[in-house]
């Protein structure tokens, strides 16, 4: 009888396993490409080690992808980055685009469609899907006046909150540079008025996390139900899991990893 029972217990474990659903996705963040300075070498470490992952669906950069507004450094960027065996988005960052250079966001966002054939999003702020999970890309840099604070304007918000409400019935993820929980003292990295942003997301307890770059610092904060994800650029990057992404609470593990 009890060899019967443990084998029950086994099967029911395992067909728990079995049925679990999980997705995998990694977010790399301020590589600061430049073309003058001969850093690729960095980066392309950072394109083969993640292709070596397994199951990874996609990979997000979330902003400052190069190291100053320049396009052939973007184009540069590009080149490897369609080294990936499997597709990319890109967030845009405070040293992305700048008008007065000859980048503004319609620029930056031409340049990456005509580069890299399959590239979908056609503005800086996007959805896109995965497994019934989505994933909403929020735009905080300016392109008239650049600058290291991060601000997310009036009509940022509404859009986002349309979107939050366009898919109330389904688990998000948002990406975006600028982090709304500063991941450390840095006044000259914070984020303009994110007080509004924040009371938007404690309407919606279906966003699961919020990840971010710029300030050059690995962590992880949890505010309410929300976890707050801030990763450094180059040679780091994360490898992010989500542990039954189809059920109302799945488990987000965010894994750094080095590259050197």
């Amino acid at each position: 009888m009890k060899k019967i029972l443990g084998l029950l217990i086994a099967l029911l474990l395992f067909s728990g396993v079995a049925n679990a659903k999980d997705m995998r996705f990694v977010q790399v963040s301020d590589v600061r490409y430049n073309s003058y300075d001969n850093n690729d070498s960095n980066f392309e470490n950072i394109i083969n080690d993640i292709n070596k992952q397994r199951d990874v669906e996609f990979v997000i950069f979330t902003g400052d992808s190069i190291n100053k507004t320049d396009k052939q450094d973007l184009e540069g960027f590009l080149t490897l980055a369609k080294k990936l065996k499997m597709p990319f988005y890109v967030v845009l960052g405070d040293k992305d685009v700048n008008r007065h250079k000859g980048l503004s966001k319609k620029d930056f966002i031409q340049i990456v469609k005509k580069e890299v054939r399959k590239y979908k999003p056609e503005t800086p702020n996007y959805v896109f899907e995965y497994n019934d999970f989505v994933f909403v890309v929020a735009d905080g840099s300016k392109d008239i006046i650049p600058g290291t604070n991060g601000f997310y304007k009036e009509d940022v918000l509404n859009w986002l909150e349309e979107q939050l409400n366009l898919y109330a019935d389904k688990n998000i993820i948002i990406f975006q540079h600028f982090p709304l929980i500063p991941p450390s003292e840095r006044e000259a990295y914070y984020t303009f008025k994110p007080e509004k942003y924040l009371e938007l997301l404690s309407r919606h307890k279906n966003v699961k996390a919020v990840i971010s770059g710029h300030f050059g610092v690995n962590k992880e904060q949890k505010v309410g139900d929300i976890v707050h994800i801030s990763t450094s650029g180059i040679p780091f990057y994360r490898i992010v899991d989500i542990m039954d992404y189809d059920t109302p609470n799945p488990t987000i593990w965010a894994e750094l990893k080095e590259v050197k």
